[in-house]
C-alpha cells in the first residue's frame, strides 16, 4: 500500500455487521476517512456480492461499490465459537453497525445492552427499515420506502403511474445519517467517555428527506402530487426543448429570469407583470412556457448550455452516466479513483467530501469473502493488548 496521511478516523475499530447497501454505505465512507472496518458476513457472504449483472470478472459492481476498505472475515453466527468470535470483535469495538430487524442480534448476544455491557464506550449504530417499534416486523428494502413514504406519488408523469427514483435513494440517505449520528455519537464519548445507541430508519430518512414536499404537508396541509418533471413553487425549473435535445433550465430567482429573458433576446417578458416575480411564474407557467420554448428552439441545447452559463443562469444537459462522469472530468472533479494495486487494482468512485488536512484514502480494494479472516481470528482470539500472555 501507499504511504497515506492519518485520516480523521484513524485509529476507530468499526465491527460492521450490516448488509446490502445502507449499512456497507456508511461503512465505507467511515472507511475513506481512516477507520479501521472488519465486515462480517455469513458464510454465504453479503447478498450484494450476486446481485448481477453488471459484473466486474465474477464479483457485482454493486457489491464493489460500497465495499472498498473493508477487511472481511465470514462468521457463522449460529456456531457458538463463531458468534464467540463475533462479540469478541464488538467488545473491542469503537463503533458497532448493524441492519438485522430490530432485536435480530439479540439471541447471539449482540444486542446494544449486551454489547454496552462488555463494551460501555461503544457506538452502537442500528439501521432499520421503519424503527423498533411497530415497524419492526415490516422488513425494510428502499423500493417499499419509496412507496409507502410518498415519493413515487411524486415521481413520474401527471397522468401515468407512480415511478421508483433510479437509485435506492434512502437506503444512501439512510447511510448518510447513520455516519453523521455515528460521528456526533463518538464526538460526545470524546466529551463524556460514554457510547450511546444510534438509530436510523430508512422511512425516517425518507420523511425528511422529502424536504419541502414533506414541509407542504406539515406546514401547509397540501398533499403533493406528481408533475413529472415540474417543480411546484418554482419556474422555470425543468427541461425545455431545444433545436435538438432537451435542455435543463433552473431560474430559480428573479434575477436569473431577467438574465434568461436577456440571453434568449426577449428582455421585455422580465418586465411582464405576469412573470417578473416567482410566484406570477410559477402561477403562469402555462403561459410562459411556450414564449421560452419559441426562443429556445432556436439554437441545440450545447450552444444554450454556453449561453446561459456564461450569464450565469443555471443550466445543464441531461447526460448518461458515463456523460455525468465525463462533466466531472471536465469541472476537475477527478470522479474516478484507483484502489488496491496490481490486479486487485480497481477504478472506483472518489470518496464525495474533500479534506484540506486529512484527505480520504483508498487503501483496500473490496475484500473477498474472507479474504482477511485467518488474520483476525488471530487477532481476535488471543490476547488484548496489554494483557499478560
Amino acid at each position: 500500500m501507499t504511504d497515506t496521511v492519518p485520516g480523521p478516523l484513524s485509529g476507530v475499530l468499526v465491527a460492521d455487521f450490516s448488509r446490502i447497501l445502507a449499512g456497507p454505505y456508511a461503512t465505507m465512507l467511515l472507511a475513506d476517512l481512516g477507520a479501521d472496518v472488519v465486515k462480517v458476513e455469513g458464510p454465504g457472504g453479503d447478498d450484494t456480492r450476486t446481485w448481477t449483472p453488471p459484473s466486474r470478472g465474477e464479483v457485482s459492481t454493486y457489491y464493489l461499490g460500497i465495499n472498498r476498505g473493508k477487511r472481511s472475515i465470514a462468521l457463522d453466527l449460529r456456531d457458538e465459537a463463531d458468534a464467540g468470535v463475533a462479540r469478541e470483535l464488538a467488545g473491542r469495538a469503537d463503533v458497532l453497525v448493524e441492519n438485522f430487524r430490530p432485536g435480530g442480534l439479540g439471541k447471539y448476544g449482540l444486542d446494544y445492552a449486551s454489547v454496552r455491557a462488555a463494551n460501555p464506550g461503544v457506538v452502537y449504530a442500528s439501521i432499520s427499515g421503519f424503527g423498533p417499534g411497530a415497524g419492526a416486523r415490516v422488513p425494510g428494502y428502499d423500493l417499499m420506502v419509496q412507496a409507502m413514504s410518498g415519493l413515487m406519488s411524486l415521481t413520474g408523469d401527471p397522468d401515468g403511474p407512480p415511478y421508483r427514483a433510479g437509485i435506492s435513494v434512502f437506503d444512501v440517505m439512510a447511510g448518510n445519517h447513520a455516519v453523521i449520528g455515528i460521528l456526533a455519537a463518538l464526538r460526545h464519548r470524546e466529551a463524556t467517555g460514554s457510547g450511546q445507541h444510534v438509530e436510523v430508519n430508512l422511512m425516517s430518512s425518507a420523511l425528511t428527506g422529502l424536504v419541502n414536499q414533506s414541509s407542504a404537508y406539515v406546514a401547509g396541509g397540501v398533499v403533493p402530487y406528481r408533475m413529472g418533471n415540474a417543480h411546484p413553487s418554482v419556474f422555470p425549473y425543468e427541461p425545455l426543448p431545444t433545436a435538438d435535445h432537451e435542455l435543463i433550465v433552473a431560474a430559480a430567482n428573479d434575477g436569473q429570469f431577467r438574465k434568461l429573458c436577456e440571453v434568449l433576446g426577449i428582455p421585455e417578458v422580465a418586465e411582464d407583470p405576469r412573470f417578473a416575480r416567482n410566484a406570477g411564474r410559477t402561477a403562469n407557467r402555462e403561459e410562459l412556457r411556450p414564449i421560452l420554448v419559441e426562443r429556445l428552439v432556436r439554437r441545440s441545447a450545447d450552444e444554450w448550455f454556453e449561453l446561459l452559463v456564461e450569464a450565469g443562469v443555471p443550466s445543464g444537459p441531461i447526460n448518461t452516466i458515463d456523460g455525468g462522469f465525463a462533466a466531472a472530468e471536465r469541472f476537475g472533479l477527478d470522479p474516478v479513483v484507483v484502489v488496491g494495486e496490481g490486479e486487485r487494482a480497481m477504478p472506483t468512485t472518489r470518496h464525495p467530501i474533500r479534506f484540506s488536512e486529512t484527505p480520504a484514502a483508498y487503501t483496500l480494494p473490496p475484500p473477498e469473502l474472507d479474504e482477511h479472516g485467518a488474520e483476525l481470528r488471530k487477532w481476535l482470539t488471543g490476547p488484548r493488548e496489554g494483557e499478560r500472555t
